[in-house]
């Protein structure tokens, strides 16, 4: 199935494509679980920037159980940097043994299911609106404590085993360093402040780890699900990549990620000293700081690029108000960046 979704119309019924969408996963619903009987509720998500989010409820007797199918957009399209769905939600199954929090993967849809590729997942209660969780009061409890939590969870991930995922892209520092750099310079857009700190991470390039790991790629404040009690579940693996472990680290600290709490180095919510002190207890390694500031500053560098990259989609085959909002976004990290190499 590739057609794309359409939108219901004015009095609410669902779409043509919704209904033969619904039909395809009533009739799988048993390979899901195998005590449903149906599903309801069927309802496409606002989240989900690259793929499509479905949340539906599989009908167990009188009981309902809510789970999350995420899917190819259109139920085919490939990014060409993502991992794939299905070597997603291997990943995911991965980190659940090794510990780590994430949603419980149920299936993952085969060619016979006629609903292209994608997986369900079981739903996590829990709040991923990075606002909301550097200072809403019902994380305020918690907030001190996630930090570390948060370097305990990347530890967890880099023990996953590159071996068993072989067709994962690998990078280097000075690889995603020069592939920005050409993304920039093809902008034909000169801008001072990314010239001053790409000549920066070029002179300070760390060298390549002595064991690349498995690394999440994304690891970062909206891309985790929060409860009271912490976090509840990481998500969004489809930039897994071997590398520098030193990535993840350094991705969640970048400000563009802190939601206006500028003084709390990760994510908006703790402390640096924190997050290493966390990954350091759960894996028994010692990190090198300076590399982590490194990391940020390309993370930031990395956004500013992406960032100013998005008017010709704007005005080309994009024209949203989120590509506009994304753009001017670059001017922010040209501050984040003068203020890092400054430090």
């Amino acid at each position: 199935m590739s057609a794309t979704p359409e939108r219901r119309g004015e009095d609410g019924e669902p779409s043509a494509f919704e209904q033969t969408f619904e039909r395809g996963l009533e009739a799988m619903a048993g390979r899901i679980d195998p005590e449903a009987s149906g599903i309801a509720g069927l309802k496409r998500l606002s989240g989900g920037a690259s793929q499509e989010l479905w949340r539906f409820d599989l009908i167990k007797g009188e009981a309902k159980r809510p789970v999350i199918l995420r899917r190819a957009p259109g139920g085919d399209r490939v990014s060409e940097t993502a991992v794939g769905l299905e070597n997603e939600a291997a990943l995911i199954v991965a980190a659940a043994k090794a510990g780590v929090p994430v949603p419980p993967v149920l299936y993952v849809l085969q060619p016979g299911d006629g609903l292209g590729r994608g997986f369900v997942m079981g739903f996590v209660e829990g709040e991923t609106l990075g606002g909301r969780i550097v200072k809403g009061e019902a994380f305020a409890e918690v907030r001190p404590r996630l930090a570390r939590q948060c370097g305990e969870i990347i530890a967890k991930i880099h023990t996953l085993d590159p071996a068993d995922f072989p067709g994962l892209r690998r990078s280097t520092a000075r690889g995603v360093l020069e592939q920005y750099h050409a993304s920039y310079r093809a902008s034909n857009w000169p801008r001072p402040v990314f010239d001053l700190a790409f000549r920066w991470l070029s002179e300070h390039c760390p060298p390549d780890p002595e064991r690349p790991c498995l690394v999440h790629g994304d690891f970062r404040n909206g891309n985790l699900m929060f409860g009271p009690d912490g976090v509840r579940a990481v998500l969004d693996w489809e930039l897994a990549h071997v590398g520098d472990p030193m990535e993840d680290l350094g991705w969640i600290c970048v400000n563009s990620w802190r939601f206006g709490q500028v003084h709390k180095t990760v994510g908006g919510f703790g402390d640096l000293n924190d997050l290493f002190d966390g990954y350091e207890a759960a894996s028994g390694a010692r990190l090198d700081r300076a590399a982590a500031k490194w990391w940020e500053v390309l993370g930031s560098l990395k956004w500013g690029v992406m960032c100013a990259g998005m008017p010709p989609v704007f005005r080309t085959v994009d024209p949203t108000v989120e590509r506009a909002v994304i753009a001017r976004r670059a001017s922010e990290t040209e501050v984040d960046l003068m203020r890092l190499l400054a430090s």
